[in-house]
């Protein structure tokens, strides 16, 4: 998540969906729901994931900060989603701070067997809105033993550094060593960061900024898919204010596509990431469970080469 741009926002196969009851004692009810199975598969390290996620941001205050409006719908929506055959949970120390975590841990936990849960480290907070980096390897350490007893594991699965910086990953590195991280990631990192990271780690995901109108991590994403690397978009819907070029003409191409589809601009952002690389992972947010079930439809649509050629 990029700390400017806030307003944004770490599947089963057909074989585990047919077990989804084992995910949600609610799984009989989405047994003809759409489910994120559809999207495919990928691996982070050795975790097999659905390449559709659900981001867990949105299940805070206004601001990103605080308690939510109403903590039992988004309780609900955290069970709704792995009901759809969700299995990747993206969150973060920094959303709330901590409340973010916590409820996942009190919708969630214990865990089903499959389900993977990333968090993130490296921001603090002051106010909705406000964000400080602090990669300091003692703030990333207390960070990390907090996110342990919210989410009420002995080892996280996937661990993302915002902004990476030598000494802050060595302290990763340690604390993965320690057996208190499974996987390490790095977000919001530009092509040298990566560089630097992979040279002390096994980086085994990227979190960027990216939709159709702002691919300024194309680089990056390159990347990923020549070494396999799990590439996560973070604003997946384009909703930070930040559009770059020339990828804003993109937009009402896409827009023009979903009309003709049938599905709305929404969908067909989640869509056209599904079809852009099969090294992504969008992880769009909500607190709703209607707009999480519209979201998880998507993964079983693709454009075709002629409609991705026409949005650019």
């Amino acid at each position: 998540m990029n700390p400017h741009n806030t307003s944004r926002r770490h599947v089963l196969g057909a074989g585990l969906a047919l077990g989804a009851t084992a995910l949600s004692a609610g799984a009989a009810a989405a047994t003809t729901a759409p489910s994120a199975g559809a999207a495919g598969t990928l691996r982070i390290g050795d975790m097999k994931i659905a390449r559709l996620g659900y981001g867990a941001m949105r299940i805070t205050g206004e601001g990103v900060w605080g308690e939510p409006t109403d903590a039992r719908t988004c309780r609900a929506v955290l069970r709704r989603a792995l009901d759809l055959g969700v299995n990747f949970i993206d969150t973060a120390n920094s959303y709330g701070p901590h409340v973010s975590e916590r409820l996942i841990a009190e919708a969630l936990h214990p865990y089903p067997k499959g389900l993977v849960i990333a968090t993130k480290g490296g921001f603090t907070r002051a106010g909705p809105d406000r964000w400080s980096a602090d990669c300091r390897p003692e703030a990333l350490r207390a960070a990390c033993e907090g996110s342990l007893a919210r989410l009420k594991v002995e080892r996280i699965d996937l661990y993302q550094i915002h902004i990476p910086y030598e000494d802050s990953t060595g302290e990763l590195a340690g604390l993965q060593k320690e057996g208190k991280l499974r996987h390490i990631g790095i977000s919001n990192v530009r092509a040298e960061h990566l560089d630097k990271a992979r040279a002390l780690v096994q980086v085994v995901s990227v979190q960027n900024r990216y939709n159709v109108a702002d691919r300024g991590s194309d680089a990056i994403l390159a990347t990923c898919e020549r070494e396999r690397i799990a590439f996560i978009p973070w604003a997946p819907l384009g909703k930070s204010g930040r559009d770059s070029t020339p990828e804003t003409g993109a937009r009402a191409n896409l827009e023009a596509v979903a009309r003709e589809r049938g599905i709305s601009p929404q969908k067909a952002q989640l869509v056209w990431l599904l079809s852009r690389s099969n090294v992504l992972v969008p992880i769009p947010g909500t607190s709703k469970v209607a707009h999480l079930e519209d979201n998880v439809s998507a993964a079983a649509l693709r454009f075709t080469r002629a409609e991705m050629q026409r949005i650019g």
